[in-house]
């Protein structure tokens, strides 16, 4: 249970980097450039995000796998 949800919330920031990214585009594209930097940060939260998901996901595996082994 714990891994699914650890998957949803690695899916949830993996799709608004998209969105960040495509916001990003579109600002620096039109000259908004409050628009664009709401976006490369929404990229870089998005990203972190990511990072501490899939973080967590492999180190819960690891943990799980450890505890069967003792």
């Amino acid at each position: 249970m714990v891994g699914a949800l650890m998957t949803f919330a690695l899916i949830v920031a993996v799709m608004m980097l998209i969105v960040s990214a495509l916001l990003w585009a579109i600002g620096s594209a039109t000259g908004n450039y409050q628009g664009a930097a709401r976006g490369r940060t929404g990229v870089l939260v998005a990203l972190l995000g990511a990072i501490c998901a899939g973080g967590a996901l492999a180190w819960a595996n690891f943990l799980l796998d450890t505890g069967d082994s003792l």
